[in-house]
């Protein structure tokens, strides 16, 4: 593993720039299903790359016929704005039990496809009741993924992810405020899965962070730990041999550290796909002594 140490720069000013990048509901998992089958060649986890390439290719078709809901109205939107809370808080907006019509469809169209231990998995989510379901999403929510229900979360959480998507995509940028902690999603209030340097138009060499729920991307200046804001004890460590697409952004002020990918090398990378792909980097970082700053939904250690 290298280690490059860099110190922070505070010359990337970005007022005039989008704070917000709101996700493309006709592209997002489409082209998530395709990074999946293109980092699945050759690679070692090739079965279980391709397998979740079919789960999010199900949640693009899920995505595409999902309800109209309710958004937050005016009044409640001034008040989370002015109180620099999300308005589609991920523990307090209330979720409307579409979402678990999704994860029903969701876990019907993978069976051909899933190995047997996730056949069996899918099996009991389909005979589970919705308080047993509910509570399995309020665990993802919080971000806990023990207990007897683990094999689950990746599947409830996907329909989640669809969920909160479809939320995120209705919102007007303008009822959105940056939070006070700026490592939290802006909408939901939700993890980062990774963060992405971006290169296209008026963006370009920006990093933005991309939530592991809704998939909404906030800006964070470069070389600042998204936990702590940490700027001057930041290193960036990846895999030799590799190309640097996605390196781990490490903190020693916090000990805690978050993926970045770097589309100057991959246009196509992807925060969940490519995340996943380089699992190794994280055992690396992990033996190095850093923890992980946030989960990615469809992965249970």
């Amino acid at each position: 593993m290298t280690t490059e140490a860099i110190r922070h720069d505070h010359t990337q000013a970005s007022g005039t720039l989008p704070f917000l990048r709101f996700p493309d509901p006709a592209r997002l998992f489409l082209e998530r299903s395709r990074r999946f089958a293109a980092l699945a060649e050759g690679h070692s986890l090739a079965d279980w790359l391709l397998f979740l390439g079919r789960l999010t290719l199900a949640q693009h078709e899920l995505l595409q016929a999902y309800p109209s809901l309710p958004l937050p109205d005016e009044a409640a939107l001034s008040f989370f704005r002015n109180h620099g809370l999300p308005p589609i808080s991920a523990t307090a907006w209330p979720r409307d039990p579409c979402w678990r019509e999704a994860l029903n469809s969701l876990a019907q169209t993978l069976m051909a496809h899933a190995p047997s231990p996730a056949q069996e998995t899918l099996k009991r989510i389909r005979t589970m009741d919705g308080a047993a379901l509910e509570a399995i999403a309020d665990q993802v929510l919080r971000g806990e993924f023990g207990g007897p229900d683990r094999d689950s979360i990746p599947f409830v959480a996907a329909a989640l992810q669809v969920h909160w998507t479809s939320l995120a995509v209705e919102l007007d940028p303008r009822a959105v405020a940056p939070l006070d902690t700026p490592g939290l999603c802006p909408c939901c209030g939700f993890l980062p899965v990774a963060g992405i340097v971006r290169m296209d138009g008026e963006i370009a060499k920006l990093r933005y962070l991309h939530c592991g729920l809704c998939n909404t991307e906030w800006h964070l200046e470069r070389v600042t730990c998204a936990a702590c804001r940490e700027g001057n004890r930041i290193a960036y460590r990846y895999l030799d041999g590799c190309d640097g697409t996605v390196r781990a952004e490490t903190c020693d002020g916090c000990k805690r550290y978050l993926k970045i990918l770097y589309r100057e090398k991959a246009p196509e990378a992807d925060p969940v796909a490519d995340d996943l792909a380089t699992l190794a980097l994280d055992l690396l970082v992990d033996e190095a002594g850093y923890d992980r700053m946030s989960p990615n939904l469809l992965f249970v250690p």
